[in-house]
């Protein structure tokens, strides 16, 4: 038994009272499941996306590794011209999540991926960590971010993407206040829901994320540390055509996230083109933004 006067916060957490674990987990967290019938009778749903971190990734912890800045750049120069072909190659739209320093380090980079017909989403300032800001910080961040992109690209972005899909208390509520459509940074379901906010509904749609369906975790390497590859692109490959396969087995939706600067390499990019290939060889697949899912999954919101 713990003493209700007692701050939670000087507590371990085998120790809290079940009051604050419950509102631990009810803060924001997965509501009702948003899967309407797919447009035009398409049985799947197909959202290719692509967070275009390029140099932020080093700049955010403050830009010390040339190389790995030279790593971003890479991204802009090979990745980002060979995934835009192969899209257009293949008539598929998709949604770049961008960071608002890189969207200023590449404005034409950005004003080409709108002019394609592809999403720009909001992916933070210099790909900071939300949980670590201050809310102030993070909601200031989070404005000039989508102001930046729009100046830059003359579209307003409806939907975000935290960087590194990283959550702070505050996160929700900026969303919110934004009037945003929709967040695509959790992973509480394989299909779209409506986002809880203490216990309340929100109206904002959640378009899931998952580590399994990323190249960052097969892919990411680190010189100084014991992060390198571990599998193959055979493999990873095998694994994003599981889940889309099982995605259409039950009717739903396939989410992938990538990055330029890691699936953007000659051994790589052909998976992408592979799960393009199987999804339009079924001749029922919806190939979407993140933004068209979103809207489309909203509707059921006011069935």
């Amino acid at each position: 038994m713990t003493d209700a006067s007692v701050d939670p916060s000087t507590l371990k957490p085998w120790q809290w009272p079940e009051d604050h674990w419950r509102r631990r987990v009810a803060k924001v967290r997965a509501g009702r499941s948003l899967a309407p019938a797919w447009p035009d009778g398409k049985r799947c749903a197909v959202a290719l996306s692509f967070d275009v971190d390029h140099e932020t990734n080093e700049l955010r912890d403050g830009g010390k590794s040339l190389g790995r800045l030279s790593w971003g750049q890479y991204g802009h120069r090979q990745g980002m011209p060979r995934i835009l072909k192969l899209l257009a190659e293949h008539d598929v739209p998709a949604s770049f999540y961008v960071p608002a320093v890189v969207a200023m380090l590449y404005p034409d980079e950005q004003r080409g991926v709108v002019a394609a017909g592809h999403e720009i989403g909001i992916h933070g300032w210099i790909h900071e960590l939300n949980s670590i800001l201050p809310a102030e910080a993070e909601r200031d961040l989070m404005l000039r971010s989508a102001d930046a992109l729009e100046r830059i690209t003359g579209t307003r972005p409806v939907g975000l993407r935290t960087p590194s899909w990283d959550y702070s208390d505050a996160t929700l509520a900026i969303i919110r206040e934004m009037g945003l459509l929709y967040d695509s940074s959790l992973m509480a379901d394989d299909t779209c829901y409506e986002l809880m906010e203490d216990g309340a509904p929100t109206g904002i749609v959640e378009v899931p994320v998952e580590w399994i369906r990323d190249d960052a975790p097969y892919f990411m390497m680190s010189r100084f540390e014991g992060l390198r590859p571990h599998i193959g692109p055979e493999d990873v490959l095998a694994i994003f055509m599981r889940e889309f396969e099982g995605a259409y087995r039950e009717g739903g939706l396939f989410q992938l996230t990538m990055h330029p600067h890691i699936i953007g390499y000659r051994s790589r990019l052909w998976i992408v083109e592979e799960l393009i290939r199987a999804a339009k060889a079924k001749g029922d697949v919806w190939f979407a933004t993140h933004a068209d899912i979103a809207a489309h999954a909203a509707t059921a919101l006011r069935a």
